[in-house]
């Protein structure tokens, strides 16, 4: 693609390292750690799949309001339709200042705020996530009427257990030593 060029790519090998390889962007260059027993050849294979990769990350962190808006639109389509007027947000965005919830509604001015730590996730679970705020366009509450509108969704539950995982994961604290 014009105008993208390569990032620099520092390897970094080590002896304990055994199978796993992991890259993160330290400024403009990328760091890539591997176990150093790999070949010169599987070294070039891994540095290329972490590059995808972080680019496939930050493609994700990227996602715009617009973006958000126009999912809300499909998921309206999808598994809201019979409530098609009742369901439309005034405005669907995300937010950095929503570290305590995944989500909010506030039916009064249609507006639903989805909380910048869900960026990151599988599409599935951002689908979830911004179908339970579009139901509460329809049902304020947490009644059976609500969950029966977020269970059109097919993959509801799944979404449910990988929200409660990370928010379990996250309240862990490191055991002292």
């Amino acid at each position: 693609m014009a105008g993208t060029r390569k990032p620099v790519v520092e390897v970094r090998r080590s002896q304990r390292r055994r199978r796993t390889v992991s890259a993160y962007r330290d400024g403009e260059r990328v760091v890539v750690l591997i176990p150093d027993q790999f070949s010169r050849a599987e070294e070039s294979e891994w540095v290329d799949r972490m590059l995808a990769r972080l680019a496939a990350r930050e493609g994700r962190l990227a996602r715009s309001d617009d973006e958000l808006l126009a999912r809300a639109n499909r998921l309206i389509d999808l598994y809201l339709a019979g409530y098609a007027t009742k369901a439309v947000p005034a405005s669907v965005r995300w937010v950095t200042n929503q570290n305590g919830r995944w989500g909010s509604c506030t039916p009064a001015d249609r507006s639903i705020r989805i909380s910048h730590r869900v960026q990151e996730m599988p599409e599935w679970v951002i689908d979830y996530v911004l179908l339970h705020e579009l139901a509460h366009l329809i049902v304020p509450s947490h009644n059976a009427r609500f969950w029966a509108l977020v269970g059109r969704y097919p993959k509801a539950e799944r979404a449910r257990g990988y929200l409660e995982g990370v928010a379990a994961a996250s309240s862990c604290a490191p055991l002292p030593t």
